[in-house]
């Protein structure tokens, strides 16, 4: 649990590229909006949003639009990548494609080059509704291009050779992937990026992202299961089919799917293995309801699938993890096996680790770590809040039911991070070198001072006090208004290798597009990031 913003302003062929894009926009238009209103295409500048923006705003995509739309976006990708003035070794792969209430197309794309996959050259266009192209966000400005596809070096017969983008010019390399266990008895699938010619090490990063029943730590809970035979199962059918499966101290496969006679579930105590499952099965449905209702996403991928839950992972695991190798969230049981990891904020932190992926792809190490994990911080704290249950009130502390430090405290402290003993409250140049856990404590820091604002002051009985960099007084502009800028960049602005500089480029124009070029709002963003220290 533990930006590169390029303006395209090319002069040559304007009228071939636009026509190209307006193509691309047309299709994914046609896919994505129809029966629904959009506005017109002169509307995009002339109209400030002014109001609180309607999840349309942040850019809803329901799951069988979002299908047609990419594959409508898939079939133009040629006409695309000729219009971005892509290398004709290059091809773009479609990830995913947003429209948003102003008729902008927001459409994710991964490159290949000669058939590699391109790593770190992910890129995001946004065309305005009559097919102008108004910019491009790019994981990488460089030119994607090498001397040769053939390797010096030989790889382990495993390997997956790829070019690798995201240290400046572009190289062959080799991608191997070791499996094994962490320190902590998590999984272990650690990604190393090697140069193909003289095996440098390049880059490294960890994929297994580390976050009636009566539940543990909510209370006693409503929750969706389903009728099977005689008895029931931890199956929610409203929500996509999660599934929560007991790995009975295991740590491979499923386990077994939670069943009960008489659909009553648990009994409130770690002693109940049923409890676990409860508390996990009903994080989950909040997730997604809150994805949903706050976000107008469709599920974790926008696809309308679920993911499923695993709990009573390993023995005295003290940790939660995502893993997108399986599309499913993990929970240990904590020390003696007496607490388990399955507090909501902990189940909404390891469900956005998918939803991450499955949007800018944050590449997980250095400063874009850092952003990654605290994305999972503050979905994880709004999921909290959203749902607004009297046992585990909303608050901005980070795993404060679960005791994992033994003493009753926090995991992590969004108003003053630093009161970890290890979490960054600021930035500075030397931010990428810390565990992407503690690096996460400047965006959590931003996403407080945003949502509330500076100095003392009481939420829900718990009482905050947050300094800034400069000492400057901040007003917060609200928790939903903060919730939907974050999510607004993560998903179209964002590309896999976006910095703390790159988020504050990406939340303005977040902000921009959700409240307006004068608004407050985005007076508010700039603001609180240089209250951070991020300028």
């Amino acid at each position: 649990m533990n930006l590169h913003t390029t303006p395209h302003t090319t002069r040559t062929s304007r009228t071939t590229r636009l026509a190209a894009l307006a193509a691309v926009a047309a299709m994914v238009v046609a896919g994505v909006q129809a029966g629904s209103a959009v506005a017109s295409p002169g509307d995009d500048d002339a109209r400030a949003a002014t109001a609180k923006p309607s999840t349309a705003a942040l850019g809803v995509n329901p799951s069988a639009q979002r299908a047609t739309a990419i594959k409508s976006a898939q079939a133009e990708a040629s006409s695309a990548a000729k219009a971005l003035k892509l290398g004709g070794r290059e091809k773009l792969i479609v990830r995913d494609v947003v429209t948003d209430a102003r008729g902008t197309v927001h459409t994710r794309y991964e490159r290949t080059y000669d058939g590699l996959p391109v790593l770190g050259g992910d890129l995001v266009t946004h065309t305005a509704a009559n097919g102008t192209l108004k910019s491009v966000d790019k994981a990488t400005d460089a030119k994607i291009a090498v001397a040769s596809t053939t390797p010096k070096l030989k790889a382990a017969a495993s390997a997956r050779k790829v070019i690798y983008a995201g240290g400046g010019s572009p190289v062959l390399a080799w991608e191997t992937v070791k499996k094994g266990v962490q320190k902590d008895g998590t999984p272990s699938r650690l990604h190393t990026i090697t140069d193909a010619a003289t095996g440098k090490k390049l880059h490294s990063y960890e994929a297994v992202e580390t976050g009636t029943g009566n539940s543990q730590y909510s209370g006693e809970v409503e929750i969706t299961t389903t009728k099977s035979g005689s008895g029931f199962e931890l199956t929610d059918g409203d929500r996509g089919g999660h599934k929560t499966y007991d790995l009975n101290q295991g740590s491979s496969g499923t386990g077994e799917l939670v069943t009960d006679d008489d659909d009553t579930w648990g009994d409130g105590t770690g002693a109940d293995r049923q409890t676990a499952a409860v508390d996990a099965h009903y994080g989950a449905a909040k997730t997604w309801d809150f994805y949903k209702t706050a976000l107008g996403r469709d599920g974790i991928a926008g696809d309308g699938k679920a993911a499923y839950s695993r709990v009573h992972y390993g023995e005295n695991y003290v940790n939660a993890f995502w893993d997108d190798s399986c599309f499913c969230m993990t929970y240990g049981d904590g020390e003696g096996n007496k607490n388990a990891l399955t507090a909501i904020d902990v189940a909404a932190h390891e469900m956005t680790h998918g939803l991450t992926s499955a949007t800018a792809n944050l590449d997980y190490a250095g400063e874009s770590g850092g952003l990654n994990e605290a994305t999972s911080d503050i979905l994880g704290a709004s999921v909290e809040f959203f749902a607004d249950n009297a046992a585990d009130a909303g608050d901005y502390l980070i795993g404060e039911k679960i005791d994992i430090n033994g003493d009753g405290s926090p995991l992590r402290y969004m108003d003053k991070p630093s009161k970890d003993g290890n979490s960054a409250d600021f930035w500075d140049e030397n931010l990428g070198d810390l565990d992407v856990h503690y690096s996460s404590g400047v965006a959590n820091h931003f996403f407080y001072l945003l949502a509330e604002g500076s100095g003392k002051k009481t939420v829900n009985g718990v009482e905050y006090d947050s300094p800034t960099a400069d000492g400057s007084t901040l007003t917060g502009i609200g928790r939903e208004k903060a919730y939907q800028i974050w999510y607004k960049a993560l998903s179209v602005y964002m590309t896999s290798t976006t910095d703390y500089a790159g988020a504050r480029v990406a939340t303005e124009k977040a902000a921009t597009d959700l409240f307006g070029a004068d608004s407050e709002e985005l007076k508010a963003v700039s603001a609180t990031w240089t209250g951070v220290n991020v300028k």
